[in-house]
């Protein structure tokens, strides 16, 4: 705020200054605000639940253990199979159960080609859900 007098001599630009007041009372409101409305979302309702005895039935979708063997060899489970049968193989496994989850594990020299064929195998006979299986290694920080 500008204090002058009557005297037009004197000409000073008025002080530039943020008033603070407004803003610590806007806080303190949502402070207390906030202070009360804090209990109210952690309110629940109380509800006596009827007790049933049952057992839940796990349902676990098949999974298919395909390996891929630095020569590009390709394994279902532990039975080598042909590359041109692959697929056939994949089909086969989504006939039985359409959640059959593939689990792919392949060498650490294995090419990316043999990689990219077995998955576009994998996809073109119905399996959406493939999984990369890696050992865990040794974390730097």
């Amino acid at each position: 705020m500008s204090m002058g007098s009557f005297n037009s001599q004197n000409h000073q630009m008025p002080t530039a200054e943020i008033n603070m007041t407004p803003l610590v009372d806007v806080m303190l409101v949502l402070l207390i605000i906030f202070i009360i409305t804090a209990p109210l979302m952690t309110h629940s309702v109380k509800v006596d639940l009827p007790r049933a005895a049952s057992t839940p039935t796990p349902e676990k979708p098949m999974t298919l253990q395909v390996s891929i063997t630095a020569d590009d060899a390709v394994f279902v489970g532990t039975e080598a199979v042909d590359r041109n049968i692959l697929e056939t193989r994949f089909r086969d496994a989504v006939a039985k159960d359409a959640n059959v989850e593939m689990h792919l594990k392949a060498d650490r020299n294995t090419r990316y080609e043999a990689v990219a064929e077995t998955m576009s195998a994998a996809r073109r006979a119905g399996l959406s859900k493939i999984g990369f299986v890696t050992q865990p290694g040794e974390t730097t920080q």
